[in-house]
């Protein structure tokens, strides 16, 4: 999946890999009813932990940096996965790999690995240094166009960040790397929905 609009990643970055996990991830219903996925499509996020070097605080899909064992960037995100939410990897049907992304801020050049979640299992945060949260998403709920908008990022620690989509879930904003992939890949599929890109939505870091 091309990403156009987005420099190539440097070849020099260090490689990493997320899981973006569809499945129906609980019996909760999505609250708006969308003429293109049922009410039961979630797909699983991350809250990073507030004292992480990077990303502190983020919401993001399960993954982390490519490890010489690994089986690639298929291997990484499956382990990430594992390690973090503590789910079952032989229960994930992975369906293939996305175009890698560049991730300046930590020199990565990430690799999202598209799966479904065919025999869900448990999850949860197994570990609080890296992770504060473990939650499933409504697909829906993100394609509802009042929960969309373009991120205003204050920041007086760092310059400000590019405008990007954002999505609100719940008491969460999904903005930067995640909100990208997840706006680009629901546009290639034909789900997106029209929504107002004036409307800004505030991310404080």
């Amino acid at each position: 999946m091309a990403w156009p609009g987005w420099p190539a990643p440097s070849p020099t970055a260090r490689p990493a890999a997320v899981l973006v996990l569809l499945g129906a991830l609980d019996r909760v219903p999505a609250r708006h009813r969308s003429a293109s996925v049922p009410a039961d499509l979630d797909v699983l996020l991350v809250g990073r932990a507030a004292s992480l070097r990077h990303h502190a605080g983020q919401v993001s899909f399960p993954g982390g940096r490519v490890d010489p064992d690994d089986d690639g960037p298929v291997g990484a995100a499956l382990r990430e996965a594992v390690e973090e939410t503590g789910l079952d990897a032989a229960g994930v049907e992975v369906l293939g790999t996305l175009g890698e992304l560049p991730v300046p801020v930590s020199d990565h050049r990430v690799t999202p690995v598209l799966a479904w979640w065919a025999r869900p299992s448990p999850v949860g945060v197994v570990d609080h240094q890296e992770s504060a949260h473990v939650f499933r998403a409504p697909v829906a709920d993100l394609l509802d166009p009042a929960n969309r908008g373009t991120a205003a990022i204050t920041s007086l620690r760092r310059p400000p960040a590019r405008p990007g989509p954002a999505f609100v879930v719940g008491p969460h904003v999904v903005w930067g790397f995640t909100a990208l992939v997840l706006d680009r890949l629901f546009d290639v599929l034909g789900w997106s929905e029209p929504w107002d890109r004036s409307r800004s939505v505030t991310v404080r870091i």
